[in-house]
């Protein structure tokens, strides 16, 4: 996400550091890149003019002019203003003091509302609590029984009524359902339509008046640029909305509308869609955000999902397996289901300082790490706890099976041995150092 936006302000940022001092009139140049940058990333005009005098002004003030790292000053005031017009700080979901929160969910149709309901649900079923999912988009075709698959694979009850139930009886029918069984979160999902229509905005709002929501999260599209900033004014407007999710922002790479969403709505984006996958939603973080749109990476972020992926007993026996090494493929291969849970390799390299405005000309094959684990179960346990025993006639099987050539397989014991040997190497010496030099509690993990 922000690819593009992240390259230009590079360029305009490598300006500013190549020439030392600065004048006003080099901010003024620079400015003028910055400017062209936003609104290339489909920023809306009103904001992209707001955001340049506010920085502009504070870019010319002596406290830059006269600093001895002028380029770094300019940086951190559009990080910091950056960050604010994306709202400041995290806006969290309200819950209700009193059982259920109702979580009332709106958007234009294929603005992914009805996937992000499982993934909002799913979200707050992990931390404890018990979900309870509505189905009131009666119109679109298979809406119904989208959300009913979601609630399956998610282990997540669905509320439907038979066809032709108005959409504020099931609502209203739901909320009961919900007290008489312990449901302490409702999500609705409600109708969408192709566009902004009379009857759709008269039923939705019917719908808020009937069950009073906690919240009402609009979905917008991050892919539709200023038709989502639109759509979200149109509803806030009507509705009063209290948050915003932005979806598809894995796959726009400028970024305009979640800069321009929470100023032109006065409301903010409380979770971004980062891909197909149900886990693939995120809180959004202003300042996390604008550390990424600068490239300096988003470490915090990349922590969390660590520490969602490692499970610490794993790690533990991990540490132990390298010590006495008998790290095998068995454990080659559960160290890439581990990463493969953080999410896709560009998503976990684009939060490392440095790395995400330099991955446009990165091609990371993410079909290789496939490859690799197909080669991996092709094998026999023994195989693949005892790698030694891999001879000719055992390799040109595994190749067979995998369906990959004999060389794959030979490149993959390569790559493991040399694994191998670097955690022999450093569970042994270096870690002996390291322990000499900072407590015998020091740990590898």
């Amino acid at each position: 996400m922000f690819q593009s936006l992240s390259e230009k302000l590079e360029k305009a940022f490598r300006k500013f550091r190549s020439k030392g001092k600065l004048t006003e009139s080099d901010v003024k140049e620079g400015m003028r890149e910055i400017k062209l940058a936003l609104l290339e990333a489909d920023v809306n005009f009103k904001v992209v003019k707001e955001f340049m005098a506010t920085v502009s002004e504070r870019c010319v003030g002596s406290a830059v002019l006269e600093s001895l790292t002028p380029a770094q000053q300019i940086v951190k005031i559009v990080n910091e203003e950056l960050t604010a017009l994306m709202g400041g700080s995290v806006a969290k979901l309200q819950i209700s003091p009193k059982p259920p929160t109702v979580v009332l969910m709106a958007g234009l149709q294929g603005s992914g509302k009805t996937t992000h309901t499982g993934k909002l649900a799913r979200m707050y079923k992990e931390k404890g609590k018990r979900p309870l999912m509505v189905a009131c988009d009666v119109y679109r075709p298979a809406a119904v029984k989208q959300l009913q698959v979601l609630g399956e694979q998610l282990g997540i009850p669905v509320f439907t009524m038979p066809e032709g139930t108005p959409p504020v009886k099931i609502a209203k029918a739901a909320l009961d359902h919900a007290e008489r069984y312990a449901h302490d979160m409702v999500f609705i999902d409600t109708a969408g339509r192709l566009h902004i229509d009379e009857k759709m905005m008269e039923e939705i709002r019917d719908l808020k008046e009937a069950v009073h929501p906690t919240e009402i999260l609009l979905v917008v599209d991050a892919m539709t640029g200023q038709d989502a900033v639109n759509v979200a004014k149109s509803f806030n407007d009507l509705l009063d909305i209290t948050g915003v999710i932005v979806t598809k922002m894995d796959g726009d790479t400028r970024g305009g509308a979640a800069l321009s969403v929470k100023y032109v709505t006065g409301k903010p984006i409380k979770f971004i869609g980062t891909g197909e996958k149900l886990d693939a939603i995120e809180p959004f973080y202003p300042d996390r955000m604008a550390q990424r749109i600068l490239g300096m990476g988003d470490v915090l972020s990349l922590i969390e999902k660590a520490e969602a992926a490692f499970d610490e007993k794993q790690a533990e026996d991990l540490e132990k397996k390298i010590r006495n090494e008998t790290f095998d493929l068995e454990d080659y291969l559960e160290q890439f289901n581990q990463i493969k849970k953080m999410g896709s390799f560009e998503s976990i390299l684009g939060m490392m300082p440095g790395l995400s405005g330099k991955l446009k000309d990165v091609n990371i094959d993410e079909k290789k790490i496939e490859r690799i684990k197909a080669i991996i179960l092709s094998m026999t346990k023994a195989e693949r706890h005892k790698p030694e025993i891999l001879n000719a006639s055992r390799r040109k099987r595994i190749a067979a099976g995998a369906g990959v050539q004999v060389q794959d397989v030979n490149r993959l014991i390569k790559q493991f041995e040399d694994t191998r040997r670097m955690m022999k190497e450093f569970s042994g010496g270096k870690l002996k150092k390291l322990q000499k030099r900072f407590g015998k509690d020091f740990k590898f993990n």
